[in-house]
């Protein structure tokens, strides 16, 4: 019997030497796009639930600031064109009748309006399984390595360059006299192509993210603006 035992252990040990290093699925944490803008009375509080959420290990937040309030009086200093595109895609994804402020998207798939936290944190109840996402840095260079899926899965792969956290004095508009702090600001996204399930990596420079962003995330998600399928996220040095 020991002799036995010894075999099937010299076995086992032999698979792992030949497969190396196994990168396996686990927890992925819940991804929340806030919609937003500093020229939006209601988008305050939103905003603040956010930074509230971007304290939790298990959610990545993130905030696209629209430009279409700028004609109320306040151009918002962190409005990104390709924050309005993003929303729109969600509203032909999920079927939504039109877009608006404070609007949260949890995960791709669940559409909230950005102050109601009942029903965003109902949202983030269970556990979440995606590839394991590898971010490191090194110099000069952003290195990113996706591991498989069992079951094969097609999805784009976005990078995400936000700031923690800015206060703007706001003197005009529907904010006008206020001093807001933002969260999670998405300075930059970018598409890196598609992943088919297997292993991937990905190397770039990190001068291609604005020199504003102090974090990355990589998200993974379904064709057509779909499901996010995995996320992570690091601080940039």
């Amino acid at each position: 019997m020991f002799h036995r035992d010894l075999t099937i252990f010299a076995f086992l040990l032999s698979l792992f030497a030949v497969s190396g290093p196994v990168t396996a699925a686990g927890n992925r944490p819940a991804v929340v796009e806030l919609f937003t803008s500093q020229g939006c009375d209601s988008c305050p509080a939103a905003d603040s639930f956010l930074g509230e959420l971007a304290q939790r290990p298990d959610v990545i937040a993130l905030a696209y600031h629209v430009t279409y309030h700028d004609g109320l009086g306040w151009t918002d200093r962190f409005g990104l064109p390709e924050a309005r595109k993003r929303q729109e895609g969600y509203a032909r994804a999920l079927s939504l009748a039109s877009i608006y402020t404070p609007q949260m998207v949890v995960d791709g798939v669940f559409d909230r309006v950005g102050s109601d936290r009942p029903r965003v944190l109902a949202s983030l109840v269970g556990q979440r399984i995606g590839p394991s996402i590898q971010l490191s840095q090194q110099d000069g260079r952003l290195d990113i390595e996706i591991g498989e899926l069992e079951k094969k899965t097609v999805g784009e792969i976005w990078l995400v360059g936000y700031s923690a956290e800015l206060q703007t004095k706001v003197t005009r508009g529907e904010n006008a006299g206020k001093t807001l702090t933002e969260y999670s600001i998405v300075r930059s996204l970018t598409s890196l192509g598609t992943w088919d399930g297997n292993r991937k990596k990905v190397s770039l420079a990190l001068s291609s993210l604005p020199s504003t962003a102090s974090k990355a995330a990589l998200l993974i998600q379904a064709p057509g603006q779909g499901q996010i399928i995995g996320a992570a996220t690091m601080d940039l040095h």
